[in-house]
């Protein structure tokens, strides 16, 4: 009786889940239910005209810069100015130990006293050697003898002047100038180091009045510059615009700049060519060694220019949404310039003017096959 009772419960249930699938079933027979239409921003395409900007690495440097090194042996016993310093030309930026080139001038002024007073006795003799060679008392050797000793002594004393002069100036050295008018750069040696001509250099001073940015052309570019050399390359640089510079901070440099020189000859290793900037800086903003970006206008028209955040990438691949005619979300690969102003993309193929495509949305509440209800993007087209 208890076994009829278990087969009853499990037939029951059994039955009550059968019912409960159909009923299910019979509600879906209603009509399927499918997703609401996503109403997003939508492009349409059309020609438009650019002006981006190619960035190159590039590094600043003065128009000048001068390593400063001693021209005489000796301890530094003072450093008269700090690093990042504007100086100008002729200012002492350096005091070495003076006490022997002080006597060694001492030592030469000395020898030039003995000198003069070598010449005037010489020169006593040789009067008085002439007088008695006129009058035959005394022989022409013995005459020629006392001029030819006075010449040595003028020749000494000539000699001795030479050698005051160049200890005056080694004393003059004594104080390490700068050549030019420019701002001091890193000062490695300090007070009580021994320093001479050729050893390490105390710093550098750089006039940064105008600076240089160095950066490079690869071949590539030097052929489109220059029209597959059709034109020269002096010719292709004057007609080269006007170029900026972005700063290591993300900013643009207040002034633009102008390209003066590019190297004649390739790097083997790197195929590329030097080139070289120049920028105004009387601010002093710009000091050498600073590095950022070269951006060298380029204007491009009748080309199709979308946002951005209209794309998507697969490896390394970019994709646009295309809005089809019953309004589906369909994937379309696009080609594009790989140079951008970081907003926009510049369309080399995969679009053409008409199409419409998914402005907003992508990735999120867009994807393939989803069926949108299009509104038009407030995108600048």
């Amino acid at each position: 009786m208890k076994k009829m009772n278990l087969y009853s419960l499990f037939g029951k249930t059994l039955f009550t889940g059968l019912c409960a699938v159909i009923a299910t079933s019979c509600g879906g027979n209603g009509g399927q239910q499918t997703a609401p239409p996503v109403q997003v921003e939508t492009l349409a395409i059309a020609l438009s005209s650019t002006n981006l900007e190619k960035e190159y690495p590039a590094t600043i440097k003065g128009e000048k810069d001068t390593e400063i090194r001693p021209q005489v042996s000796g301890f530094i016993t003072k450093v008269c100015v700090d690093e990042g310093q504007r100086v100008h030309k002729g200012q002492i930026l350096f005091v070495l130990d003076q006490v022997q080139l002080q006597a060694a001038v001492r030592s030469a002024e000395a020898a030039v006293e003995s000198a003069k007073s070598a010449v005037a006795t010489h020169e006593l003799t040789a009067q008085n050697k002439k007088k008695l060679f006129e009058k035959n008392i005394i022989s022409d050797y013995e005459y020629q003898t006392a001029v030819l000793s006075l010449e040595s002594a003028k020749a000494a004393l000539n000699q001795a002047e030479e050698s005051l002069i160049n200890a005056r100036k080694s004393l003059s050295y004594a104080n390490v100038t700068s050549p030019i008018d420019g701002v001091v750069g890193n000062i490695p040696l300090r007070e009580g180091s021994l320093v001479g001509p050729s050893g390490q250099a105390l710093t550098t001073v750089s006039n940064i009045n105008n600076v240089y940015a160095y950066f490079s052309f690869n071949e590539k570019d030097i052929l489109e510059m220059t029209g597959n050399g059709e034109k020269s390359i002096e010719k292709a640089i004057e007609e080269l615009p006007e170029v900026n510079f972005r700063m290591s901070n993300g900013e643009k440099y207040a002034l633009s700049g102008k390209v003066s020189t590019v190297s004649g000859v390739l790097n083997q290793i790197t195929g590329s060519a030097t080139v070289r900037a120049i920028f105004k800086n009387t601010n002093g903003m710009l000091r050498s060694g600073s590095t950022g970006n070269i951006l060298i206008p380029q204007s491009t028209e009748n080309v199709i220019i979308i946002p951005q955040k209209t794309t998507y990438e697969i490896q390394n691949m970019k994709f646009v949404y295309l809005v089809d005619e019953s309004n589906k979300a369909i994937s379309a690969p696009i080609s594009i310039l790989p140079v951008n102003d970081g907003k926009n993309y510049v369309v080399t193929s995969g679009l053409k003017p008409g199409d419409v495509i998914v402005a907003e949305g992508v990735g999120t509440r867009v994807k393939e096959g989803t069926v949108i209800a299009p509104k038009q993007s407030q995108e600048t087209k």
